[in-house]
């Protein structure tokens, strides 16, 4: 494993290349990362923070075309292109378009764990970290909000001022999140009478309601830096889990399910990066008129953010 990450940090300086990590990928993978986080900052990283001509995006489609729009004077690789979000093909563009005709005037906003075609039907995307910023900015009562239910309700509940949120689809939702569930959640804090919990929006409410802490991955990740409790219990993929271990010693992290797994993520592995970086053979390419369109509704969130 070693000789491989060695080989993988000499090819990018020849290829003057950069690798972005997202935060439920492997270790080994995380480790040789230039950029370890979760997928909009790696993207705002490539673009205004490196001089680098390849990418190499270690995460699912969706990721890889946002790094796309956003630097589209980069080449930009995925390892694996098998390596898709269920999520994201929740949520397909005709879906969008079909809530835009039910609901005419109604802002669309959509999680970035979207895919191009969609993001250029919204008007403005949203990440688990600033999706109730968004919306409360918007100034509105209603909104088209998707693809994650679950996220929405959390948004909802932040908002709190009457919003009416029209889920698209009627019940999209990440199979890792929905792996939580309160029971084991409880039995946990039974175990562990003096741990903290974290948990992941895409959680389930009855999950969420039962937390110290509901965040994006990178928010999860400060708030168990700076909270004072010494063991913290994580509801999310099992990659943020070995990043705390690894970076924040003296705490104990505990898995909130140890099989919380996403497969897509961990298609990619060191030998793929490496191959790809000699080959350079899984381009991502997001046609223009499609690019320039899901590009204006990131910048609207930039904006709003």
């Amino acid at each position: 494993m070693k000789q491989l990450q060695e080989e993988i940090l000499k090819l990018k300086e020849k290829e003057n290349a950069i690798l972005l990590v997202h935060n439920y990928q492997r270790p080994e993978v995380q480790e040789v990362a230039d950029y370890l986080g979760d997928s909009l900052a790696l993207c705002r990283k490539a673009q205004s923070e490196t001089d680098a001509d390849i990418i190499v995006f270690c995460g699912v489609d969706f990721m890889v075309e946002s790094a796309a729009i956003l630097s589209p004077d980069k080449m930009v690789l995925i390892p694996d292109p098998s390596s898709r979000c269920p999520m994201a093909a929740q949520c397909p563009k005709n879906t969008v378009i079909e809530a835009k005709r039910k609901h005419p005037g109604v802002p669309v906003v959509l999680y970035v764990n979207t895919l191009a075609e969609a993001k250029a039907e919204a008007d403005v995307m949203c990440t688990s970290s600033n999706a109730d910023t968004i919306v409360r900015r918007l100034g509105t009562d209603k909104v088209v909000f998707g693809p994650d239910w679950n996220l929405g309700w959390h948004v909802a509940r932040q908002v709190d001022s009457g919003l009416e949120l029209i889920p698209i689809p009627e019940h999209g939702y990440c199979y890792v999140h929905k792996m939580f569930d309160p029971t084991t959640l409880h039995s946990l804090k039974t175990k562990y009478p003096n741990a903290e919990l974290v948990v992941h929006p895409e959680c389930d409410p009855e999950v969420q309601k039962i937390a110290d802490h509901v965040g994006s991955t990178q928010q999860m990740l400060e708030w168990s830096k700076k909270t004072s409790s010494d063991v913290i219990i994580v509801g999310t993929e099992i990659g943020l889990v070995e990043r705390m271990r690894r970076e924040i010693p003296g705490k104990t992290f505990i898995p909130a399910l140890n099989d919380a797994i996403c497969h897509n993520m961990k298609k990619i592995t060191l030998e793929k990066i490496r191959d790809v970086l000699v080959k350079k053979n899984y381009v991502c390419m997001v046609p223009d008129e499609i690019a320039e369109r899901a590009r204006s509704g990131i910048k609207k969130m930039v904006q709003l953010s």
